[in-house]
């Protein structure tokens, strides 16, 4: 099953793709939405009627940033369960304010802020880029239009530059980062913005010594004072235009970030590891993906299915899950009520609570491989490794929410399929981070496991993992949507 060093496993070369073609959420969620359209699944709106049959298969989004996709078993009768992967698409990054537009000391830089709890320094002397949503004014046949439209800039245009050691002779000693004033990326020198700028030929510009007042003066003029592109840039926005093929004034807002322009590669002496930004948590929202695709690709795969098996994948973990597309919004339990109402006999009465009581959750986060210059920071008994398989989550006070029934339900699927399971238990002199798991446990009712494969380097830029620990949680997920109906039906509590 595990590949030798010369060889590349096909979920492993198919997630390095996934994460080359997901810079954003937004990117993600379309790479989803495209593998999913490929894989017979049918896209619905939430704006209108569904139409759902015993057997289909069918996906959402919520924002263009959450996506839930889902196949409803050939035997399903309205009142069954849901058997759910949830993951995030989401990953700490550098954020454009809504006025990017800074000039200072002759530089051209951009004002951001910062999303998520990511480690900062590994921001600094990366070649970075920008991508995200754009929202297009567009004329059709003579009527304004305003598009949703992804937008990525894959050369490197921008970068962080650290201070000379020269001027900071205590660097080493701790590297402080202040997020206001530290992190604002470059983009160009005041001075070859102003020569290069795709403005009027014969504009002439003032003289004088402060080269910013100079540029902004002819910033203006080219842009115009009522206009509200005078909050960014115009070189960035004349670089965006020419990627979304519009004018500078059609870009009525966007929602860009910060990404790191190197790839994602398979690496180590080995070819053992996966280097990559996003880790967290595109791993487990590709592996999820992939199991609910590949275990329901053949005509067979639902003829004895009774429940729905579904993957939700969501924006917004990494603040909190507070908004409208977020675990905490009700999208899965509205996504809930849509499925079953519109698949019970007419006039029939199904309860939603009863449907919540036969689901189950495995809320997929990666999880905290053993560091091995930091030993001391993991528990004596409970010290995930690379290789080894997915992390069970465990948490006393439920900052995860794993109990012995749902970690048996998980371990016990992995015995059967001899994919082999790991647990973690945080230091009681540490905090504990938290996922999705806890929140769609109490904001619905449903059973939960946390889980995750193991990693390194958590939050920085650049994240690293095991290729095996990919393949078996691809392995493990998709083994627990073909096995969770029989096994549940084992299992009695609160009878």
């Amino acid at each position: 099953m595990v590949p030798s060093k010369s060889e590349v496993h096909p979920v492993v070369a198919d997630f390095i793709d996934f994460l080359n073609a997901s810079p954003t959420a937004f990117h993600a969620v379309d790479e989803a939405k495209r593998r999913l359209k490929h894989s017979g699944y049918e896209q619905l709106c939430e704006r209108e009627d569904w139409n759902l049959k015993e057997g289909g298969k069918y996906f959402f989004t919520r924002n263009y940033s959450t996506i839930i996709a889902f196949a409803i078993g050939q035997k399903y009768t309205a009142g069954n369960g849901f058997h759910i992967v949830g993951a995030h698409t989401d990953s700490p990054c550098l954020k454009l304010k809504p006025s990017s537009k800074v000039s200072k000391g002759g530089f051209l830089e951009v004002g951001v802020q910062t999303y998520g709890g990511g480690l900062w320094h590994t921001w600094f002397d990366r070649d970075l880029s920008i991508s995200g949503r754009v929202i297009v004014k567009r004329n059709i046949e003579g009527a304004p239009s305003y598009s949703h439209e992804l937008v990525r800039i894959q050369e490197p245009i921008l970068r962080v530059p650290t201070l000379a050691i020269h001027l900071d002779r205590g660097s080493n000693d701790g590297f402080k980062v202040n997020t206001q004033s530290h992190l604002l990326p470059v983009l160009a020198t005041a001075i070859k913005a102003e020569v290069n700028r795709k403005g009027d030929p014969n504009e002439k510009s003032m003289t004088t010594t402060n080269g910013d007042q100079k540029f902004e003066k002819d910033q203006k003029a080219a842009e115009g004072e009522d206009s509200d592109n005078k909050k960014h840039h115009l070189l960035l926005l004349e670089l965006l235009a020419s990627k979304l093929g519009c004018e500078p004034e059609e870009i009525c807002d966007f929602e860009l970030q910060l990404c790191d322009t190197q790839p994602s590669v398979v690496a180590g002496v080995e070819k053992e590891f996966i280097f990559s930004g996003r880790l967290d948590n595109l791993c487990m929202s590709f592996c999820s993906l992939k199991a609910l695709l590949d275990g329901t690709a053949s005509e067979e795969s639902l003829q004895d299915e009774t429940g729905v098996r579904m993957v939700a994948l969501f924006d917004h973990e990494e603040v909190g899950s507070n908004s409208a597309q977020g675990a905490g919004s009700p999208v899965m339990l509205d996504a809930f009520s849509r499925i079953t109402f519109s698949l019970s006999a007419h006039g029939s009465k199904v309860s939603l609570e009863k449907v919540i009581q036969r689901s189950f959750l495995v809320s997929a986060d990666m999880a905290h491989c053993l560091h091995p210059n930091y030993m001391d920071k993991h528990e004596d008994n409970h010290q995930p490794k690379m290789h080894n398989g997915l992390v069970i989550k465990h948490n006393a006070n439920q900052r995860y929410a794993t109990n012995a029934v749902t970690s048996f339900i998980f371990r016990e699927i992995g015995k059967k399929h001899k994919i082999p399971v790991q647990d973690f238990v945080v230091r009681n002199d540490m905090g504990c981070g938290s996922t999705i798991g806890p929140i769609l446990a109490s904001g619905v009712g449903i059973r939960t496991v946390d889980v995750g494969a193991p990693q390194l380097s958590m939050h920085s830029i650049r994240e690293m993992c095991g290729v095996d620990d990919v393949i078996y949680s691809y392995e493990h997920l998709k083994a627990y949507f073909e096995e969770f109906t029989n096994l549940d039906s084992q299992i009695k509590v609160d009878f």
